[in-house]
């Protein structure tokens, strides 16, 4: 009896511990990113950059997103999830710990190490809730997706306060973002030497890697996937500057900015755990998307202050809440670990070859135009896009 009570103590331990994973490995997947913005003007100055470099930094993690996350799939199947996620975190680390060299070399090359590490890292945590906790993905899903929102938002916020209020520089304020890598690391460490495996993480998978590719299901979840990110990376690059032309300062749009991460981060949370207990998320997905067509339509049609917090407040729902549904799509329409993670490669890739894409498309219609009408009426055209791509990737059934 003693044995039995000690051995469920154990797995209870150890499934805490896995959940303490999970959250901390989120908490690094954005700072070492969005910690570089904030900072650019002293990096430039210092290093010499000339513009296009700068606006080349920073798209290079998402370019590795796109060009890492197809090949995730095929690594874990052969060094195992746990592994793999190791070998990430790694990467991210070294990546930090590169971009320390004052030299405009290892700034780059250290980015290109964060965006691999992260992409590994990216595609491998669906897959290991999926895995680890398929009666609780919602809930998984909920948490780790809210430490990844807020860790983004607090990575952007410090920033210039570590480098100049603690007088640490920006080399300094960047390579901090490596210790909370560390701890991650060394929990993983630990977790693939007590994991034993599991019936699910071993057997065969039901098919190759590239069936995925052909599904039609596994189509619209990743392009519902891929809208939803240029939607996000549009916002968070020009937002402020839609702000500053219809009439607001450009600190009150910097806080206009703030107010939508800020509104978005419930929802990141509760969404999750909606969508788990439904069989179809078509209504969620819809009302979620069409918050977006609601927040850009504001910005379009009425350029009140009134309007600009309310259109901030409905951009930060829709936006808030499409990233972890899409998360959880991943989950949901996979039957197992194998298909969560091929169906996650997919996703990102097409994903984040859109995140790429999107603040560069918008910014060429507002040189073409030198104005915001056209960008803003592409940006409610491709918010109706994601609830049709929502409704679609909502309906109760698996990719295959």
């Amino acid at each position: 009896m003693e044995m039995v009570k000690s051995i469920t103590q154990s797995k209870s331990l150890y499934r805490y511990i896995l959940v303490a994973g999970i959250v901390l490995v989120a908490m690094n997947l954005r700072p070492a990113i969005t910690s570089i913005g904030p900072l650019v003007g002293m990096i430039q100055k210092d290093l010499g950059l000339v513009h296009w470099s700068v606006g080349f930094l920073t798209s290079l993690p998402l370019i590795a997103f796109a060009i890492v996350s197809p090949m995730v799939p095929k690594m874990a199947k052969i060094l195992s999830n746990e592994r793999s996620l190791i070998l990430g975190l790694l990467s991210l680390v070294v990546g930090i710990i590169i971009r320390f060299v004052p030299i405009t070399f290892f700034l780059f090359a250290g980015t290109l190490f964060v965006g691999i590490g992260i992409a590994i890292c990216n595609v491998l945590l669906p897959v290991i809730v999926k895995e680890k906790f398929p009666n609780r993905l919602g809930l998984i899903t909920s948490v780790y997706s809210t430490a990844l929102s807020l860790m983004a938002a607090i990575g952007s916020g410090i920033s210039v306060p570590l480098a100049n209020g603690l007088n640490l520089g920006w080399k300094n304020s960047l390579i901090i973002w490596g210790i909370p890598v560390v701890a991650a690391l060394l929990i993983w460490i630990f977790l693939d030497k007590r994991n034993n495996g599991t019936e699910e993480s071993i057997k065969p998978s039901r098919s190759t890697g590239n069936q995925v590719w052909r599904s039609p299901l596994a189509w619209q979840i990743a392009l519902f996937f891929g809208f939803q990110s240029f939607m996000f990376y549009v916002t968070v690059a020009w937002l402020p500057e839609i702000m500053v032309s219809r009439g607001v300062s450009l600190e009150m749009a910097g806080w206009l900015l703030s107010l939508t991460q800020l509104v978005g981060l419930p929802f990141s949370f509760i969404v999750p755990m909606i969508a788990g207990r439904f069989q179809s998320q078509q209504l969620l997905g819809f009302a979620l998307s069409l918050c977006s067509v609601i927040g850009f339509a504001g910005l379009l049609w009425n350029i009140s202050y009134e309007m600009m917090v309310l259109s901030s407040m409905f951009l930060g729902i829709g936006l808030g809440g499409c990233f972890p549904l899409a998360l959880t799509f991943i989950g949901l329409r996979a039957r197992d670990g194998r298909q969560a993670s091929e169906l996650s490669g997919m996703s990102q890739s097409i994903g984040y070859i859109l995140a790429a894409i999107g603040p560069l498309f918008i910014g060429y219609l507002y040189d073409l135009t030198h104005q915001w009408t056209v960008p803003l009426i592409s940006m409610i055209i491709i918010s109706l896009l994601m609830i049709i791509f929502s409704m679609f990737a909502g309906r109760n059934k698996y990719i295959y």
